[in-house]
């Protein structure tokens, strides 16, 4: 069941496409990694999502019908770009934005309390937004955000602005805001935290969507038949016609390496036959490619840039 579908959307600024039929299919009561580099597209769906943009052609659809801007009322977008009234105080500020999307005082001034609570920020509703660092304001708009126990939820670089130790509060809460209920799309620079709390990505480059899955899948999907070994002594590796020996080291009274299959239709068992001609194996452990390298091996640069 498919919560959020975009469907071959176009949407085209003066002589640049910013996107070309792009769809993506975003599983109810999911974490849904929406990737890209700077320029990419990525934005511009989010927009079109959040009814801010229409497209020229395509459809959203929300729980299998057809999005209309009343839709809005029950998604909860946090943008990169923060909007924050920075003279207001901050129990002020959610108050106002609260009562905004529809909740009464009294539900808004109990949902206030806790999440101040929660985040061990009590003591800041009386602060105005501009005496707060980055990461505090980061942490009142995350807060705004969510306030309204909203269905689908948009977090764009949640974690921009924020120490380690805030970043995993925060990776807590988007998972557990998935188990009580929302789906979230999730976009951020961060690969590790894509590998860690996405169920399935979508990678936009140049306007297209290039690379859709489930992590997992994906990871599988571009492996390089590589494995990492360690041998019970030092005694080097003994070179075979179903590996490669692409670099060894011997350690600690233990000769370790990493090597690749010559051909991918070997058998992980037949390959382990071939390394214990070398001696008696004690680790055997295939390596995939993180998120970071298919990233770049797909768009052909590092992550530096927005996605």
């Amino acid at each position: 069941m498919y919560y959020l579908e975009a469907r071959n959307i176009v949407k085209q600024y003066a002589s640049h496409k910013a996107l070309d039929n792009v769809t993506i299919q975003v599983p109810e009561n999911s974490i849904y990694g929406l990737l890209g580099p700077n320029g990419a597209g990525k934005t511009t769906l989010i927009r079109i999502i959040n009814h801010i943009t229409g497209p020229d052609s395509g459809e959203v659809y929300i729980n299998g019908r057809l999005s209309v801007p009343a839709d809005v009322e029950n998604i909860g977008y946090l943008p990169e770009e923060r909007g924050l009234y920075k003279k207001m105080k901050v129990g002020e500020q959610l108050m106002y934005l609260a009562r905004l999307k529809g909740l009464s005082r009294l539900d808004a001034k109990e949902r206030i309390k806790y999440w101040l609570g929660k985040f061990d920020i009590a003591d800041w509703d009386k602060k105005k937004v501009e005496e707060l660092s980055k990461g505090m304001q980061q942490k009142i708009q995350f807060i705004a955000t969510v306030i309204h126990r909203p269905k689908l939820l948009i977090f764009d670089e949640p974690f921009s602005g924020f120490d380690p130790v805030n970043v995993n509060l925060l990776k807590n809460e988007i998972i557990e805001l998935r188990k009580e209920g929302a789906t979230i799309i999730f976009s951020t620079h961060n690969m590790s935290s894509v590998e860690e709390i996405c169920d399935e990505i979508t990678l936009i480059n140049r306007s297209r969507a290039v690379l859709q899955g489930e992590i997992n899948s994906i990871r599988q999907s571009h492996k390089k038949h590589l494995f990492k070994v360690a041998f019970a002594d030092e005694s080097p590796i003994k070179p075979h016609s179903l590996y490669e020996i692409v670099e060894q080291n011997i350690t600690g009274g233990y000769h370790t390496a990493i090597v690749r299959k010559n051909d991918s239709s070997t058998s992980n068992n037949e390959l382990i036959n071939a390394l214990m001609q070398s001696n008696q194996l004690a680790t055997f452990e295939e390596i995939l490619p993180s998120m970071n390298e298919i990233f770049i091996d797909t768009v052909g640069e590092p992550v530096n840039a927005e996605v």
